[in-house]
């Protein structure tokens, strides 16, 4: 029984051993980054944030965007999720009241293209 057990257990860690550790690209179908880019430029994302790709205004009152698709967490607290993100980039009070991200004058569809944009920014 001990044997079996033991034998078990050292497949399963081969296994773990064997699976790939990296993160999923993160997509979102139909979405276009292109204009994410331009929606974010639109609607003023850079007055609070530094974001690649806008050159001007480089806000600083919230968080540099760079590397935003390697980050694993939404302002340190929701996952890093296509369905996250989109609802953080419309509504983030009704997510976290006290954070400091307003309400964004988004659509359902610009939100996903600036969540496609924030996904290509992994540098």
């Amino acid at each position: 029984m001990c044997v079996r057990w033991g034998i078990a257990c050292l497949m399963a860690l081969m296994l773990c051993a064997c699976a790939d550790k990296s993160d999923p690209a993160r997509t979102i179908t139909g979405a276009d980054a292109d204009n994410g880019l331009a929606v974010m430029s639109r609607v003023g994302c850079s007055a609070c944030h530094m974001i690649p790709g806008i050159a001007w205004p480089q806000g600083l009152s919230g968080p540099s965007l760079a590397g935003f698709a390697k980050n694993p967490m939404i302002s340190g607290r929701f996952p890093n999720q296509p369905d996250v993100l989109v609802r953080w980039l419309i509504d983030a009070p009704s997510m976290a009241p006290p954070t400091g991200m307003p309400a964004m004058p988004l659509t359902q569809s610009e939100a996903q293209d600036v969540a496609a944009y924030l996904y290509t920014l992994d540098d």
